[in-house]
């Protein structure tokens, strides 16, 4: 049995990912508080983001199975979204400039028919070069990266604000981590390359 398969994100940044497995898919905007919780780590806030997505699209489509994603940026134990305006990408960059940054990207894979569940982090260190703010104001200008978490595309212009990146996975810093998703796809029976 072929099952249908589900991407629970309205991001065309995953919606891009995923398309390089040469899988047909649907894509299916989960309608979910994303709201971070009181006390909760930026970890933890971006695994419960990943699971409730998956868990609202597979409740409406049981037999499919459905990938749920969300990332978190992580400044020095506080989250970092979406900055969504040209001033709080600003504040966002200066406030990364010269520093370290996390960004989890968790991944709830379901298919409630199967009664089958996979959940993993994929984690990426990115450290910024100190930024002028010429430089931010410049990037800010050509990219407007106002829906990205951390306000900056590596896979972009964004790619010169930074100095080191390390990850085990080099699509996990965009949004999706293609090698453990492919992995956790093989699991629940696609065919893959």
């Amino acid at each position: 049995m072929t099952r249908s398969l589900y991407l629970a994100s309205s991001s065309k940044y995953r919606r891009e990912l995923l398309t390089r497995l040469q899988l047909n898919f649907h894509c299916e905007a989960p309608q979910i508080d994303e709201s971070p919780r009181k006390g909760e780590t930026p970890l933890e806030t971006c695994q419960r983001l990943a699971r409730e997505k998956a868990v609202a699209v597979a409740k409406e489509h049981p037999g499919a199975i459905v990938i749920g994603s969300d990332q978190v940026a992580d400044v020095e134990g506080v989250a970092i979204s979406k900055p969504g305006t040209h001033d709080k990408a600003r504040a966002q960059l200066r406030s990364m400039s010269g520093k370290t940054i996390i960004f989890h990207t968790a991944v709830c894979v379901r298919c409630d028919e199967m009664a089958q569940t996979l959940e993993f982090t994929v984690p990426t260190s990115v450290e910024f070069r100190e930024l002028s703010p010429a430089e931010i104001e410049r990037y800010l200008i050509a990219e407007e990266p106002y829906d990205c978490a951390g306000s900056a595309k590596s896979e972009g212009l964004g790619i010169s604000l930074l100095k080191r990146i390390e990850s085990s996975d080099p699509t996990a810093l965009i949004g999706l981590p293609l090698i453990e998703v492919s992995n956790a796809l093989r699991q629940f029976n696609v065919t893959l390359p």
